[in-house]
């Protein structure tokens, strides 16, 4: 057995409602994960590289690697947010890891849920990714982060959601029984403006299966909105070049719930993922350990 076997891997999937860690070894893969809080690097900084290593020692500890040092450790760290090259290596300098990669969650998604194979993915959940990989390179449209971008996420369909309930209670478009519950549940237009005024993506994000029940149900602007949020998908997969009868993989905590609401030429070759963004991190850490021997 070599040295590049017994390397210590870390692998980090982060996101706006939650952060996972990985930690294996190049020979005997996963050991062991953990779960812990929100990490998207562009809504708060500190606080989610803070939740990263609380999240990797906690794996470390449940794997008895709770000795390792840190400085010989591969490791990719995927999070939310990180959209630029800066903003990568500034995660990179903030993390005690070795040999340490960071980049957003696209990438560890894409990995995760195509391996080496060609397709596009649609990965949804309090973000949103639309993605294209071809001969393992990767095209991608949006993306962006939830103030500017992220629709048809679930903290894009809690956002408008509310919106849409505040134009109803100014009388210029109809209530449905969706927005009239959570509107009530806040008491009024006020306590919906108040809940907005410190409300992360995530605290958003918890309105989306409420508006896939409703929608199941009729709910005229539950169906609104998931309509809006289709129209976004397949614009951004034909923008990729999607044609019909192409591989797609729906991915996420929000991404599979759209599959009832595509249209019928997305739906001709839909594949289950290979696997999650958290795999795919600890793949990537594994072609670096490997790489570099």
């Amino acid at each position: 057995m070599t040295k590049m076997d017994q390397t210590v891997l870390i692998a980090v999937d982060g996101g706006g409602t939650g952060c996972r860690a990985a930690v294996g070894t190049v020979q005997g893969g996963i050991i062991a994960e953990a779960r812990g809080g929100p990490s998207n690097v562009s809504t708060n900084f500190e606080g989610s590289v803070t939740n990263i290593t609380e999240t990797i020692t906690q794996a470390l500890h449940t794997a008895d690697l709770g000795g390792t040092d840190l400085s010989q450790t591969v490791a990719h760290i995927g999070v939310a947010g990180a959209n630029t090259e800066e903003e990568m290596r500034q995660v990179e300098a903030a993390l005690p890891y070795g040999r340490c990669r960071a980049t957003g969650d696209r990438a560890t998604t894409v990995a995760g849920v195509l391996g080496s194979d060609d397709g596009y993915v649609l990965a949804l959940g309090t973000g949103t990714i639309i993605a294209r990989q071809h001969a393992q390179e990767m095209t991608h449209v949006g993306g962006w982060g939830f103030q500017l971008s992220d629709q048809a996420s679930g903290a894009w369909l809690g956002r408008v959601l509310l919106t849409r309930i505040l134009l109803a209670e100014d009388r210029l478009v109809n209530h449905s029984p969706l927005s009239r519950a959570v509107c009530a549940r806040y008491g009024n237009g006020n306590g919906l403006v108040i809940f907005s005024n410190s409300a992360k993506p995530s605290d958003y994000a918890k309105f989306a299966p409420e508006i896939f029940g409703a929608a199941d149900d009729g709910d005229q602007i539950a169906l609104a909105l998931l309509d809006e949020g289709r129209q976004y998908v397949e614009s951004g997969l034909n923008a990729l070049g999607f044609r019909s009868g192409d591989s797609l993989c729906l991915s996420g905590g929000v991404g599979p719930r759209y599959a009832p609401y595509l249209s019928a030429p997305y739906l001709q070759n839909l594949h289950e993922p290979q696997g999650n963004a958290l795999q795919g991190a600890f793949s990537l850490a594994r072609r670096v350990a490997v790489a570099g021997g």
